[in-house]
């Protein structure tokens, strides 16, 4: 998937963990593991933007896009 998530790098800059960030955000570490090894196949706006709030960061330095990653992925 082209789709790539810099949730670890946004924790690591925050020196926030992901047990943290989940209790924050009210969701499982189980989830958020899925989401930040970008294994998720959607997220809720709702998740996004309270990741966002508990980040301080826009949807856009949470997500990103990298073309290269999506080769194997063509139908």
């Amino acid at each position: 998937m082209a789709i790539v998530v810099a949730l670890d790098q946004l924790l690591r800059e925050r020196g926030m963990t992901l047990s943290e960030l989940a209790d924050r955000v009210d969701i499982t570490v189980a989830n958020l593991s899925i989401l930040k090894t970008g294994k998720a196949r959607a997220i809720r706006f709702s998740t996004l933007d309270a990741i966002c709030r508990e980040l301080h960061c826009a949807p856009g330095d949470l997500l990103g896009r990298d073309p290269a990653r999506g080769q194997d992925d063509a139908l």
